[in-house]
């Protein structure tokens, strides 16, 4: 393969982040999942309950559908990862995954803000959800073919600064051109793009089929670039690929590093996703911000993303993953405690004067942060990963990389719902998410920077 080739190569995986994206930014995090979360809220307290106890159910219904969604990606990923690596294939089901984002998303236009089918769009939101994190899972796999374990930290990190971007420029377009305000205009201060009807929240709502259409139309570049190595056999062998994949979980009591790693990126991953999933639900019911104040949130949140991925990968290549997992974890942490103990009225037990903007001034400090040191985060976890996977079969690896990711997905959101259930606040909710990254934290201790490959090569050979 030639240098220009190889270039290419790696330029068309970037097109995948840069296509992905706007999924994680602008349905689970900044549009979407704070406008359902609003619509959940309205139906509650038309049947009766109170404000803040209709907030609470409202979280708690997210967090619901997030942990059905995490359980079934946990369960399945290693298992798709072990039968890709029997034929060598990727392609065919990044290509089939990537049909149940499209449809998933675009599905969304029909989520109506009286809340009559919305149990059904959260349904349809978990379809896409699904697809989009089993596609990654294969995309994550190509990764180590792509350079040396020194240079993937920096592709990695330069992959994710892509995609922020174009997270950032899909956010824009939306809000400048059909999410609606208040006064039922865009932040250009014009009526939503092609008549859509701001009283039914179109314009809002117009964010599923704009991701589903980003992602077929930046896709291509991937599909033209990004090839399938020779292939190893012409059909799936289950058998085989559940030998390997029961292999490789028993060799874990041997590989220390490997094991620690699985279960810390577990709790801190887990955690980041919380993170995530609830950012934009928070600043909806907590500080009660409107659809298109979370998504210019999301647009400085991005582009943090995107500038501290591309440092992040810098450093990584300079330091390793390792040191710049322990750091992100901290300021994460950090995060996390401001979050709970703030509101609209107080911030550190401290009263605040009606109206104060501090609240609003230190939550877009906070988006800073769980932008780029998460952005940061995800990139030096899977370089690190790279350090630990059999290079023979990449995609069972990052199978179990997706295991590890989201065996325990349940548990942020189910803490969450638990949490927010018991104390009916959405702001105490977020709690459980410091002691996610203190695990993490505490299993990294026994991860090797440079990671296990050359014990895994003694141990297969003896």
């Amino acid at each position: 393969m030639t240098a220009i080739s190889t270039r290419r190569r790696i330029w068309g995986w970037f097109f995948f982040d840069w296509a992905s994206q706007p999924y994680h930014t602008l349905l689970l995090t900044f549009i979407f999942g704070p406008y359902i979360a609003g619509v959940a809220a309205e139906t509650f307290i038309a049947d009766g309950a109170s404000e803040e106890a209709a907030k609470a159910q409202a979280q708690t219904l997210w967090s619901t559908m997030l942990t059905i969604a995490g359980l079934i990606i946990g369960l399945s990923a290693p298992i798709l990862g072990a039968l890709a690596d029997t034929t060598g294939r990727r392609r065919p089901w990044i290509s089939t995954f990537s049909l149940m984002y499209v449809v998933g998303a675009a599905s969304l236009w029909f989520a109506v803000p009286d809340g009559s089918n919305l149990i059904q769009m959260l349904v349809l939101f978990a379809v896409g959800f699904i697809g989009a994190e089993f596609v990654l899972i294969f995309i994550n796999a190509q990764l180590p073919s792509l350079g040396s374990d020194q240079e993937v930290g920096k592709i990695s990190g330069s992959g994710f600064a892509f995609g922020y971007l174009g997270g950032f420029l899909a956010l824009l377009i939306l809000l400048a051109f059909f999410a609606e305000q208040g006064n039922g205009k865009t932040l250009l201060g014009m009526d939503p793009a092609f008549g859509l009807d701001a009283n039914a929240k179109e314009g809002t709502r117009a964010v599923g089929p704009i991701v589903a259409i980003w992602f077929a139309v930046f896709m291509v570049p991937y599909f033209l670039w990004v090839k399938d190595d020779a292939p190893k056999a012409d059909r799936i062998n289950f058998a085989k690929a559940m030998s390997q994949l029961s292999g490789s979980i028993r060799a874990l009591r041997k590989r220390v590093s490997l094991a620690s790693y699985l279960g810390s990126s577990m709790f801190y991953r887990d955690a980041l996703g919380g993170l995530y999933g609830f950012g934009g639900t928070y600043a909806r019911l907590v500080l009660d911000w409107s659809i298109v104040q979370i998504g210019v949130f999301g647009i400085i949140s991005i582009i943090a993303a995107a500038i501290f991925s591309w440092l992040g990968g810098k450093a990584d290549f300079k330091r390793g993953p390792k040191p710049v997992i322990k750091f992100c974890i901290w300021m994460l942490i950090a995060v996390c405690i401001v979050v709970v103990s703030m509101d609209r009225t107080q911030i550190f037990g401290m009263a605040l004067a009606e109206g104060s903007s501090i609240p609003d001034l230190v939550f877009y400090g906070c988006g800073i942060l769980i932008g780029g040191m998460g952005g940061i985060l995800q990139s030096a976890s899977r370089s690190l990963m790279v350090r630990h996977s059999d290079p023979d079969n990449p995609t069972e690896s990052f199978g179990l990389f997706g295991l590890s990711g989201r065996a325990t997905a349940f548990l942020a959101p189910a803490s969450i719902g638990a949490v927010t259930a018991m104390t009916e606040s959405a702001r105490i909710g977020i709690s459980p998410l410091i002691v996610l990254f203190l695990l993490g934290l505490f299993l990294l201790r026994w991860v090797k920077p440079e990671g296990d490959r050359a014990e895994w090569d003694a141990s297969s050979q003896s």
